[in-house]
């Protein structure tokens, strides 16, 4: 596996990762993508469960470790060990950033929190991702993704009006809160930039998910509306829904301005639909919402998919398939911006995966290699940054602590 030289606008920083499971390391594979020095610290018997997760395991391998460890070094180092902390606190000495998505108080419970190691680096930026934040009645408990999901708003209205709760099907909660924690991470670096200090970042997970909830507590607080889970349509936007096309494929169709609604009338040989008084503007379309629904299913079933694409773009109506992973593949949008892009991996051999987002004209993200194998820059990054002796390294083995 051909490790190629760092690019891209953070290729100058480096980024230490003290993290497991997604919210943390995918923070950590952004700031990769990009460029930065990433050295992820492992426990040197399990590394990172993502080693082993996915719902199968080609070659008895994570067909996920290859995508959220992809150009980070990995460092096996028992940070229950005073040797290995002290380890640790010497290659922090030296980064840029620090991403750590313990529990609340564990930093602190091995001499690690944000004023000791600001103390020996005064510009250290410390990203702390946890479920429910660093402060608070709720600091100490455990935070997976679902939970914070559900706080934040997110579960109770999503999936079907007569169903319980339903789940994105990605861990979505976790994936915000690492762009927020990237996000907040690129805001302290240009604060450094001005005045020499780095910070610390205290990264919720219930609250990225809020952050996205667009006006739900603002509607409840002036209105008194509690927003319900409301399937595949947004109550009050129409139409804007996935119909069915024959031979039993589905179409989304987004037509909810007066202007392409008119448009959307027109292809489906209906202008009259509107001037009708329950479709004339948004809002008497929101309020009719079901029916104008049954009007515009019972024309696209007389259609195949390709052929109701290529008529409603001809006429520039918003609309697209459900996209699965083969239709992303094949796809010559995808095609055209490398949106998929292939690399090497030392055991499947040529793998596709996600490219780097977003696309930047002048310091472009690359994926320069998939998740290492554990432990794999051990030697590399102690005996070179960490500032060891091989024959530390080694006897530092011997006793399982790297």
């Amino acid at each position: 596996m051909t490790q190629t030289a760092a690019e891209g606008p953070l290729k100058d920083l480096v980024v230490i990762e003290m993290g497991t499971l997604i919210a943390g390391p995918f923070a950590g594979q952004i700031l990769g993508d990009f460029g930065a020095r990433v050295i992820k610290i492992e426990d040197p018997k399990t590394g990172d469960p993502m080693r082993q997760w996915g719902r199968s395991l080609p070659q008895g391998l994570s067909p996920w470790w290859p995508v959220i460890g992809r150009n980070k070094q990995s460092v096996t180092l028992d940070l229950r060990t005073p040797q290995g902390r002290e380890i640790a606190g010497g290659l922090i000495a030296k980064a840029d950033i620090l991403i750590e998505n313990f529990r609340p108080g564990t930093m602190e419970k091995w001499g690690m929190g944000y004023e000791a190691l600001s103390a020996i680096n005064p510009g250290l930026i410390m990203a702390r991702v946890s479920g429910f934040g660093q402060t608070g009645p709720y600091a100490s408990r455990a935070g997976y993704g679902l939970i914070g999901e559900a706080m934040g708003g997110l579960r109770h209205v999503t999936g079907e009006p007569d169903r319980p709760p339903a789940r994105a099907g990605i861990s979505i909660g976790d994936s915000l809160t690492a762009m927020h924690a990237v996000m907040g991470i690129t805001m302290a670096l240009h604060h450094r930039a001005n005045t020499g200090r780095g910070q610390m970042l205290d990264v919720a997970l219930y609250e990225s998910v809020l952050a996205v909830m667009e006006n739900l507590v603002t509607e409840y607080d002036l209105t008194g509306y509690v927003r319900e889970r409301s399937g595949s349509i947004l109550p009050g936007i129409a139409p804007s829904n996935v119909y069915p096309c024959a031979e039993g494929e589905m179409i989304l169709i987004g037509g909810n301005g007066d202007t392409v609604f008119a448009r959307l009338a027109e292809t489906m040989g209906r202008p009259d639909l509107a001037k009708d008084p329950k479709f004339i503007d948004h809002a008497s379309r929101g309020v009719n919402q079901g029916e104008l629904d049954d009007l515009i299913a019972d024309w696209t079933r007389g259609f195949t998919l390709p052929d109701l694409l290529a008529l409603l773009e001809a006429d520039g109506i918003p609309c697209g398939r459900v996209f699965r992973a083969p239709d992303m593949l094949e796809n010559e949008q995808y095609k055209a911006r490398d949106t998929i892009v292939e690399t090497d991996h030392p055991v499947f051999g040529k793998i596709k995966m996600q490219g780097a987002f977003p696309k930047m004209s002048e310091t472009p993200g690359k994926v320069r290699w998939p998740g290492p194998t554990l432990g794999q820059h051990t030697d590399e990054v102690l005996t070179g940054l960490g500032g060891l002796g091989a024959e530390k390294v080694a006897e530092l083995r011997s006793k399982g602590i790297v």
